[in-house]
């Protein structure tokens, strides 16, 4: 019986380590990086609808932020995509399509996950908009789970995963049920990030829609 306690304690000890150390991770990352660049894969799945297989799509970019409230998502692959916010205004630009989406930041920006990773001025802010708990380490991470407290939103749930302080994967999931995983390679921190990368201009000719 003394046994069996002293490992009930040993195994709640670990399980409080192993809690505070994602959201350790996730307040270090937010409060020392204040700019970064990484190439990210992307793959998002829809639900199975029933007698059917889920079926995945996949991408790849370049990731840049800094911090706060501004961050550009290049992406490559399959289509040419980006998505930047300068600090003022959240732009979409379909290559593809020549169309141009624009909304204010403000709007859209608190409770997105890209807040989580790139937007917030600190973790006060985070906690402003989630409810912030940590998740069991898992594939050699430290997980944080993100609630949004809003209702409102087509958000459901995010998890940011770190592997020590640097971020590894932010996982997420919609109102519908859509899981979208993007992983993070070649993360530098507080390297010199010039002005210009998260400035956008509709190019001539694009289609202009704004929200």
């Amino acid at each position: 019986m003394f046994n069996q306690k002293i490992a009930a304690c040993l195994l709640a000890f670990s399980a409080a380590v192993a809690n505070a150390s994602g959201l350790d991770s996730l307040e270090q990352f937010v409060k020392t990086a204040k700019t970064g660049r990484a190439e990210f894969t992307q793959v998002v799945t829809a639900p199975a609808k029933e007698g059917q297989v889920a079926r995945s799509k996949n991408s790849s970019g370049s990731f840049d932020f800094s911090r706060p409230n501004r961050f550009k998502f290049g992406y490559r692959k399959p289509f040419e995509q980006t998505i930047v916010a300068d600090g003022q205004t959240l732009w979409l630009y379909d290559v593809d399509l020549n169309q141009v989406t624009s909304r204010k930041q403000s709007a859209v920006l608190a409770s997105s996950p890209a807040a989580l990773i790139a937007s917030a001025a600190d973790i006060k802010a985070l906690q402003a908009d989630f409810n912030l708990s940590a998740a069991p380490d898992k594939d050699g991470l430290e997980w944080v789970l993100a609630t949004p407290k809003t209702k409102e939103g087509m958000l459901q749930s995010v998890r940011v995963g770190f592997k020590g302080a640097d971020l590894a994967v932010l996982e997420m999931v919609d109102s519908f049920g859509q899981r979208s995983v993007m992983s993070f390679t070649g993360l530098r921190i507080n390297i010199p990030i010039e002005p210009a990368v998260f400035q956008f201009k509709p190019p001539a000719g694009a289609d202009l829609i704004q929200q």
